[in-house]
């Protein structure tokens, strides 16, 4: 909130933060670290490689540990805008928002897809210009559905462009990219461009992730002078600094960019929002989905073995009495591990590249062939419509109408391609880049990572066909200190605001699922069945064997 309007919001959040100085649009994303170096400039950080045993580490000049060999994961990096914008509901009611936008990765969040980048993607330079409102609106046609993929293909940062007087000066060779931003394409592209969700990200263990937040302001409400930050929830974060809570980090002023730097320490499905008053910013849409992929997608051999030789890593050691890692240990000391070696070892083997989990399970437990991620939301109009209109806004009286899979009710969860929003500056937005329908190849697996992030109801979803295989709670494998699992089936599950659930559909049986079976994955509360006043809509998507 402004600071004229710090307050305890429901007597819960305290606001009055200390605001990020620095007024002025920057973007950060280094090919090169002290934990991922790359001295010849090889370009060994855009990409990921195997994974054979934990990072080496020796004293550095320093003090301090660096790495001398066998660097595991990568540098990725991510830009977004903090402003608002309109999303469509089901009933084709266009509802403002407070809301984050892609500022990169353009092409793949259209998509559907993450917008997490390597640095020689992220750090490219846009080959036109950009106009308000793009990718829209060089894309969209006038009428009629958007081609799935959409003919765009840029996934650098926007804005990004050679420092012209260092280059002139001598001072530096182009291109020069140096973190200075053009900040007219950044208002052109991040203004009324909320998105719902919110870019989706996704990285790999032992991956840098910088994520530039860049606040472009509400246009409309300029009355409002509203700080933003980027908060993972439940992430295990190293630093306070950086997690988002303003008043123990920092929040951003309108006209200015921060950079979030994270370690991926833990695998597993989280989500992330701004913590500046979360009531209102939560349910005006400022909430997203993250996810962070195991080390076990990039291992070739036995899982079991391979999920012992990360005990030896101090960030993910998960020990307990006869797991057979060396040294040996006699106690568990730490209870919120989260992938536990199995209590037997059961052999299975991986292959690098070509078989995926949702976490170091060491026998293949988690294993899927296509996941998807489905964030539950809900909206009030009625609380939507006065934060755009200068009224004050009546928390208590907060409920919801419109009920959200991937920030669409049905039918619209199953439109392909980014649904559209026309906002107040009479251009088309994708407003709703991801679309809930779950296609399952014949025979295969789907992994859901569901991420409840409503404000005011619990809410739940039933799989009506196909059993619900629940393998994670709050990015953390379902497995006890024993290493025993406590996975389970379910037809249903019901999570509040702020739980997170890795759900496997399992179509592997090719006579109970046959190609071409259709199934619904909606939600049996019947008032949440709807899309405002209307009889249909709310939580519902399908399943498509295909």
């Amino acid at each position: 909130m402004s600071n004229s309007r710090c307050w305890l919001a429901l007597g819960l959040f305290s606001l009055c933060a200390a605001p990020a100085m620095a007024q002025s649009f920057r973007v950060q994303c280094p090919s090169s670290t002290i934990t991922h170096p790359d001295p010849n400039n090889t370009g060994v950080n855009n990409s990921e490689p195997p994974y054979t045993g934990p990072t080496q580490l020796t004293p550095g000049p320093f003090g301090y540990p660096v790495p001398s060999s066998n660097v595991n994961g990568a540098i990725k990096c991510q830009q977004i805008s903090g402003g608002d914008g309109y999303a469509t509901m089901g009933d084709g009611t266009q509802t403002f928002m407070f809301s984050f936008g892609p500022l990169s990765g353009l092409a793949d969040i259209a998509n559907g897809l993450p917008g997490t980048q390597f640095p020689n993607v992220f750090n490219s330079v846009y080959p036109g210009t950009f106009v308000p409102g793009d990718p829209a609106t060089t894309l969209a046609p006038p009428a009629g559905p958007i081609a799935v993929p959409i003919g765009f293909t840029y996934n650098g940062a926007v804005g990004l462009s050679p420092h012209l007087d260092a280059i002139a000066s001598g001072t530096c060779a182009a291109p020069c990219l140096d973190g200075h931003v053009d900040p007219r394409q950044i208002m052109d592209v991040g203004v009324m461009n909320g998105n719902i969700p919110a870019p989706l990200m996704a990285f790999d263990e032992d991956d840098e992730f910088f994520l530039t937040l860049t606040n472009v302001g509400m246009i409309m409400r300029p009355d409002l002078f509203e700080q933003h930050t980027v908060h993972f929830h439940g992430y295990p974060n190293a630093s306070a600094f950086y997690d988002g809570v303003p008043d123990a980090s920092v929040a951003i002023n309108i006209g200015a960019s921060f950079t979030y730097y994270y370690l991926a320490p833990d695998a597993g499905t989280y989500f992330w929002h701004c913590h500046i008053t979360p009531p209102e910013h939560l349910q005006m849409g400022m909430v997203g989905q993250l996810y962070v992929r195991p080390r076990q997608n990039r291992v070739t051999g036995a899982l079991y073995t391979s999920l012992q030789t990360q005990q030896t890593d101090l960030r993910t050691a998960c020990r307990r009495p006869g797991d057979g890692a060396s040294p040996a240990v006699t106690t568990v000391t730490d209870i919120l591990c989260s992938n536990p070696v199995p209590a037997v070892n059961t052999a299975v083997a991986g292959t690098a590249g070509t078989t995926t989990y949702a976490y170091n399970d060491g026998d293949g437990l988690s294993a899927y062939d296509v996941e998807y991620p489905l964030q539950i939301h809900g909206f009030d109009p009625n609380f939507h419509f006065v934060g755009m209109t200068f009224n004050p806004e009546a928390f208590a009286d907060m409920k919801d109408k419109y009920f959200l899979l991937n920030g669409r009710s049905y039918p619209d969860t199953v439109m392909p391609g980014p649904q559209e929003a026309l906002t107040s500056d009479g251009l088309k937005h994708f407003s709703q880049p991801m679309n809930s329908i779950i296609n399952i190849p014949v025979g295969k697996r789907a992994l859901l990572r569901i991420s409840d992030l409503d404000v005011s109801e619990y809410q739940t979803l039933a799989s009506v066909g196909i059993r619900m295989h629940v393998i994670g709670y709050n990015a953390k494998l379902l497995r006890d200190q024993a290493g025993n699992n406590t996975d389970y089936y379910a037809n249903s599950i019901t999570m509040g605001g702020g739980e997170s659930l890795d759900v496997i559909l399992d179509a592997s049986d090719t006579v109970r699922y046959p190609a071409g079976s259709v199934f619904y994955l909606y939600t049996p509360q019947l008032d949440h069945l709807s899309n405002d006043a209307e009889n249909f809509g709310g939580l519902m998507t399908e399943v498509h064997i295909n």
